[in-house]
């Protein structure tokens, strides 16, 4: 059986490719996007609202949700679609001279 020397800059190499593998995973963890499902705290960070108004949309029923055990679950692309539904688009007037 043949020995393989392992230099330096293959160590290094190795450490960069399990280093950016790292970032991927943290990245697409923390991406709410990235996710199918999302729980309350995570919605109110996105939208930037409290935990109050996200329980008055569920209410009026602006937001889809599901409950499980006690737990609000909510699609992301639902927040998606709600939020371009609900999207407001400057009217500009061109003033008279």
């Amino acid at each position: 059986m043949p020995t393989e020397i392992i230099t330096t800059d293959d160590l290094r190499e190795f450490k960069m490719e399990l280093l950016d593998a790292f970032k991927k995973i943290l990245k697409e963890e923390n991406n709410p996007r990235a996710k199918k499902w999302l729980k309350s705290r995570e919605v109110c960070k996105l939208l930037g609202v409290s935990s109050g108004t996200l329980q008055t949309l569920r209410a009026k029923g602006t937001i889809p949700y599901a409950k499980v055990g006690g737990v609000m679950f909510y699609d992301a692309d639902n927040i998606r679609k709600m939020l371009e539904q609900n999207q407001v688009k400057p009217n500009y007037r061109r003033r008279g001279l």
